[in-house]
């Protein structure tokens, strides 16, 4: 942040001198945020205040339908991963304290335990949902928490959708006003924990029926409670990743929305003025940007859903793979060399990393002997120590690429395959399928639903609750999907 040194505000050169800083400090805590301005507050407080009775579009509804099934997906395959497993054992000592449904599982408890916990089995692994100009994962904290709030205030199907759709709008707004990849990169605060917990909080107070004024509080709450750092990148079993993308945020929105409702107040524009939000995480931005579009441009519709259950930057090479071995049917044997371009911001996270899902260079050779991926395969420990994909694993060349990324929030990737006869085959992906540019279709949506909760659920509940789900706005009480997210 520029400060202008004058001495209309008292900061002349010579009190600068006498008093040092202490001016400088005094003066930030009493302007900061002035260009915000009531509007801003004032139009996003309306804005989450109305929303449990604002119909939103119809790409949205159909869109925001989709997320829930992913999401929902999501929660019940990571029941048996370590994160899952780890939820699980923190809720079972809370069995039977309440009527919230922790997904995959037979354990009913207290919606904020409920919360937590499926936004843990939601980041499991890397099947859930991406927001690339935020820089988040929003699902797997929005969609937990209005979950169990909505069992807690039994909405119905139209009010869960209105709900989510608003924890996308303002959770992904607040993170691009705080300026996204480069925010974290730069800061190393988590964009993902900010996002969820702003998302996750607007997403519950909307089931409660919270109003304009109430939510200026719920704001102030997220802001206090939004925290994070990026050190989470260092946790090889996950757990830590969870809790940070989408536990504690969705239980501490949870908690906040249950406050307020009961009658909690706080500060009512923690955007502008002392010691506000901006001026403690990214005092040069531009708070405007939270209502951008506000009502227009649902951020949901700009969320990708992953077709691979894989990280991220993986999704793209992994879509350019699968159009060479289908034109061009290339044996391990065949591979003289993979040659991997993705944009050098991205390619650190997934550059040879223990956990399989997220090592491009596993992934590479995993698809290439199987000749596609699932989620058993990515999930599969074993395999990284299976010599054929340990030999093959270390022909794949990842090279970082600088021009590649400068094409972010699009995630770009160029696979070059030389076989051993001399061969070259290269597919560049410039749109990854799932992502707003390039989405799936709702039977795509279905299908990777499908294959996720059949081994947990069975496939009649699974076809039964797909089927609840694609038609939730005809559900008059959301406590009737509780009994469908639990396996026997």
């Amino acid at each position: 942040m520029q400060l202008s040194i004058e001495s209309s505000n008292g900061l002349s050169r010579r009190n600068l001198l006498r008093h040092g800083l202490t001016p400088i400090r005094e003066t930030l805590r009493q302007t900061a945020g002035q260009t915000i301005g009531p509007g801003v507050m004032a139009s996003l407080s309306e804005y989450m205040g109305n929303a449990a009775a604002r119909p939103i579009s119809d790409e949205a509804i159909e869109r925001t339908k989709q997320h829930l099934l992913d999401t929902i997906a999501s929660m019940i395959s990571g029941i048996d991963l370590p994160p899952g497993r780890m939820a699980l054992k923190f809720v079972e000592s809370y069995r039977g304290t309440g009527s919230a449904t922790v997904a995959g599982s037979g354990v009913s408890c207290g919606p904020l335990e409920a919360a937590m916990a499926n936004a843990m089995l939601a980041h499991s692994d890397e099947t859930d949902d991406s927001h690339a100009p935020s820089q988040s994962h929003p699902g797997c904290g929005v969609i937990p928490a209005a979950l169990a709030a909505g069992e807690h205030y039994a909405i119905d199907g139209t009010h869960l959708l209105r709900a989510i759709a608003l924890g996308y709008d303002v959770g992904t707004r607040v993170s691009m006003t705080l300026g996204g990849e480069d925010y974290q990169t730069n800061f190393h605060r988590d964009t993902h924990c900010i996002c969820t917990v702003f998302g996750a909080g607007a997403a519950a107070a909307c089931v409660a029926y919270l109003n304009a004024q109430q939510m200026r509080w719920v704001l102030d709450y997220s802001a206090q409670q939004a925290s994070g750092i990026a050190a989470w990148q260092r946790d090889t079993h996950h757990v830590e990743k969870a809790l940070v993308f989408g536990g504690f945020a969705a239980r501490d929105a949870l908690s906040t929305a249950l406050l307020i409702h009961d009658g909690a107040t706080g500060v009512d524009d923690v955007f502008s003025g002392a010691d506000n939000f901006f001026l403690a995480f990214k005092p040069d931005a531009e708070p405007a940007r939270l209502i951008d579009q506000l009502g227009e441009r649902y951020e949901v519709t700009r969320t990708n859903i992953k077709k691979w259950t894989v990280g991220s930057p993986i999704q793209a090479v992994l879509d350019a793979l699968e159009v060479l071995l289908r034109q061009h049917p290339i044996k391990p044997a065949q591979v003289n060399e993979v040659v991997v371009r993705i944009g050098s911001g991205e390619a650190h996270i997934v550059d040879n990393r223990d956990m399989p899902d997220i090592s491009l260079q596993h992934m590479v050779a995993v698809m290439i002997t199987d000749g596609t991926v699932t989620f058993h395969s990515a999930h599969d420990q074993t395999r990284m120590q299976e010599a054929g994909v340990r030999e093959l694993r270390s022909r794949v060349r990842l090279v970082y690429d600088d021009a590649l990324q400068r094409l972010y929030p699009a995630r770009v990737a160029i696979v070059a395959v030389t076989t051993t006869d001399g061969g070259t085959y290269t597919q560049r992906v410039d749109a990854v399928r799932g992502s707003a540019e390039n989405p799936m279709s709702t039977e795509e949506v279905v299908t990777k639903a499908r294959d996720l909760m059949t081994p947990i659920l069975g496939a009649e509940q699974s076809g039964k609750l797909i089927d609840t789900v694609m038609n939730v706005e005809k559900v008059s009480n959301v406590r009737s999907l509780g009994p469908m997210l639990q396996r026997a």
